[in-house]
């Protein structure tokens, strides 16, 4: 086949949905473009895929999320690829989209260590119209996240290590936007045998001092569905 004459340039990035916990409401994580288009504006984590340095988006959406907020995500998924020649007035476009999980002591620590790094916090319920098609992709990732919480351990990566049953039980509720009845959650949680005690460790009063939980090692890095299907 003849080779074309013309080069057909498309743009191709990775965009992270980062989702923290803030004044007890799921929030995602929000930086104002540094350049044209949309320079001054609050969007997404996302850059470039480097063809040099990335061998796969993975690894570009992990460079992003270090670079950009400093921190290297306990938990992040493959969303969704958007493409189309109308989300970036640039030209036809790419977007391979992530959504990750990190506490928010974590990520407020890691953007002093990397020297203030600026990003804004926004409540997912109440987002102002983002650029490109990024209220989209918030939105793809939101129904992925609660779709999963309904039978994973997912919720769980929003909170900073070691956490109290009350603690996962108030983060899923958060999460997935509904109340949970406590006791069929603690026997849905503990059915999914993805936790484990912190022996002798205990906190609160001395009268009912509660157990303090972690994820499982197998579990600590990578969410594994568990084939628990139905719901809390």
């Amino acid at each position: 086949m003849d080779s074309p004459d013309w080069v057909q340039n498309i743009i191709v990035t990775v965009d992270v949905v980062l989702f923290t916990l803030h004044a007890q409401c799921l929030h995602v994580v929000l930086m104002r473009r540094p350049n044209d288009p949309f320079a001054g504006q609050l969007a997404l984590p996302g850059g470039y895929v480097h063809q040099a340095d990335d061998v796969d988006s993975l690894a570009a959406a992990v460079r992003v999320l270090r670079t950009k907020t400093g921190i290297t995500p306990p938990y992040l998924e493959q969303l969704y690829s958007f493409a189309d020649a109308a989300r970036d007035p640039r030209g036809w476009s790419v977007s391979v989209s992530y959504f990750a999980l990190v506490d928010e002591v974590v990520l407020r620590q890691a953007q002093v260590d990397v020297g203030g790094a600026a990003f804004d916090l926004l409540n997912v319920n109440a987002l102002a119209p983002l650029p490109f098609d990024h209220n989209r992709i918030v939105d793809v990732a939101l129904k992925r996240l609660r779709d999963k919480s309904a039978y994973s351990l997912l919720p769980c990566y929003l909170l900073a290590e070691p956490f109290t049953f009350a603690q996962v039980h108030q983060t899923y509720e958060h999460v997935m936007g509904v109340a949970l009845d406590k006791s069929a959650f603690r026997r849905k949680l503990f059915d999914m045998n993805v936790l484990q005690e912190c022996q002798g460790q205990r906190i609160g009063g001395a009268h009912r001092p509660a157990q303090l939980y972690r994820v499982k090692p197998e579990f600590s890095r990578r969410l594994q569905l568990l084939g628990h299907t139905s719901g809390f």
